[in-house]
């Protein structure tokens, strides 16, 4: 491999030594269907001479059996697409990691699906990359993905982009058409927060201005992929101004020490600074900072390492140690966030999920949408819930207070994930912006209440020779699964005045023999099993 040397043989610790000190660049290479995301991938590590030869044997076999790539050439995506249904379909669908390295470099490469459908599966590869290279078919220009990974790349804040206008050789390595692409492109990101941009004209596939510069293209004079890959500075990209500690473990394996364990998320810790805990704001210094090799003076982000005090201060898992810094960490049970949305069940205002912010864990809900952001034109518009991969600035509020900074002042501790509480499932990502303007409060609507506990308002009227014991075991059912319902067991002629009430509060209300007229749905508890009835529930739409 290129980046080997004699140390390899000579002597292999210094040569994993040398490797392992090696600064580390995560990109991801994003952009349309077929715009060749997966062959460019296959095409830095074909051309850097990193892959091994079984490897490049079994591929050059596939790329033979399925003539995708004409006579004597080999399909280069085959080293990146390996599920069965990516192979199958000719397409990305998860996003795949790869690792290479150069004679200065690591990298991690994430290639992720260019369908719209997966933009979830981008959102996620993006997050903790420092490079993203978007790619554009010359053919085409700048597409509706095009449009959409470019504002969650600045969404994300991701400083450096490379868009590589890729398949220069099927329109004849223009300039013309190179220049005119890469204007469309500016345009439409004029707004957007993209500074360092760089643009190049390529073909993956026969490996123009990846590795080596093009003979069919001396009109370009900036430098190969892989040479800004290998020369992009990212080393200012980190905050080390904003000195923060999320507590992941407290370590007490005796009654002599008591250490709290994490990985710093921003800023650079010196043994002997003075700290404060957040959010109960006790103060005390560093007495000690601890790691596997030894006691260090100072540590810094992303430094994984024990951090010991002189002081004994209620210190839990969740909590944040700061330091003295620029920006003051926030403490609220309410904030504004972007929420990118990553499941088929739509978010809806008022419906409770666990808020994951660096290690602190809490229940909470999106309080109010304000809009949904449309990602090709940017435009904002009103909505009432956030569907599969659509993204809006949201109001989130949680059951307890939460320390947080800005996600542009601060990544690590001003994003945060959504977790379903029943499944456990990620299903939502979320930048925050600001602490939420607590003076633009509104009222608790019976669509809020209802979507709490997953469920709409109804009367449901039980009738039979056993109908009041079927109503206690149905109030029973639904409170074990997390609805609100109560019994009206004797309403009398009081049901037409309480009904407004009761659909207010959101309730689904279980009354004995009530009026026809004024239940939404009359059951005959002698010819249905209580499970029957829960499903013809859910039928209705009543319960989730």
């Amino acid at each position: 491999m290129s980046h080997q040397s004699d140390l390899i043989s000579s002597d292999i610790n210094a040569y994993l030594a040398q490797h392992e000190r090696k600064e580390l660049l995560r990109f991801l290479t994003c952009g349309n269907v077929d715009d060749g995301k997966s062959t460019l991938i296959g095409r830095l590590l074909h051309d850097s001479k990193m892959i091994y030869e079984d490897q490049l044997a079994a591929v050059q076999a596939d790329s033979v059996k399925s003539g995708t790539t004409g006579a004597g050439k080999v399909d280069l995506a085959l080293l990146v697409d390996g599920l069965q249904a990516e192979r199958e379909q000719g397409i990305t669908i998860d996003v795949a990691y790869r690792y290479f390295s150069t004679s200065t470099r690591k990298f991690i490469i994430a290639d992720t699906p260019g369908h719209e459908q997966y933009t979830r599966n981008m959102a996620t590869g993006a997050s903790t990359c420092d490079l993203a290279v978007i790619l554009i078919d010359a053919r085409y220009g700048v597409q509706t993905q095009t449009k959409r990974h470019s504002f969650i790349a600045s969404l994300l804040g991701i400083k450096h982009i490379i868009v590589a206008i890729n398949k220069m050789d099927l329109m004849d390595f223009s300039e013309q058409v190179f220049e005119q692409i890469k204007q469309d492109y500016l345009d439409f990101t004029a707004n957007l927060n993209l500074q360092d941009i760089h643009f190049m004209p390529i073909s993956a596939l026969n490996g123009d201005n990846v590795v080596n510069p093009s003979e069919n293209m001396p009109w370009f004079t900036g430098k190969p992929m892989m040479d800004l890959l290998n020369s992009i500075q990212i080393g200012d990209d980190h905050n080390f101004t904003d000195a923060r500690f999320p507590v992941q473990y407290v370590n007490r394996p005796n009654l002599d020490f008591r250490g709290f364990c994490g990985t710093i998320a921003s800023g650079v810790f010196h043994q002997g600074d003075e700290v404060t805990a957040l959010p109960s704001g006790k103060s005390s210094k560093i007495k000690s900072i601890v790691t596997y090799e030894g006691d260090l003076e100072k540590a810094f982000a992303p430094m994984a390492v024990t951090l010991t005090l002189e002081d004994e201060i209620d210190i839990s898992r969740g909590d944040l140690i700061v330091a003295k810094s620029p920006h003051e960490a926030i403490i609220s049970d309410q904030f504004d966030a972007t929420i990118v949305w990553m499941t088929e069940k739509a978010l809806t205002p008022g419906r409770q999920y666990t808020i994951k912010l660096a290690t602190r864990s809490v229940s909470g809900s999106v309080s109010s949408i304000h809009h949904r952001i449309d990602v090709n034109t940017l435009e904002q518009h009103s909505a009432d819930d956030i569907k599969l991969n659509e993204i809006a600035s949201c109001k989130v509020s949680v059951n307890a207070p939460v320390v947080f900074d800005p996600y542009s002042v601060n990544k690590g501790t001003g994003s945060f994930i959504i977790i379903d509480r029943l499944s456990n499932v990620t299903v939502g990502a979320g930048m925050i912006t600001g602490i939420a303007d607590e003076s633009t409060f509104t009222h608790v609507t019976p669509e809020e209440r209802a979507a709490r506990f997953n469920q709409k308002p109804a009367v449901i009227s039980l009738t039979g020779s056993q109908a009041l014991n079927s109503a206690y075991q149905l109030e029973r059912k639904l409170f074990d699964s997390g609805h609100a319902a109560t019994i009206l067991e004797h309403q009398g002629d009081n049901l037409a005045v309480l009904i407004p009430v009761i659909k207010n509060a959101g309730l689904v209300t279980i009354c004995v023999d009530c009026d026809s007229e004024l239940a939404d749905l009359t059951i005959n508890s002698d010819e249905q099993s209580l499970e029957q009835i829960i499903a013809q529930l859910q039928g209705e739409q009543i319960i989730q």
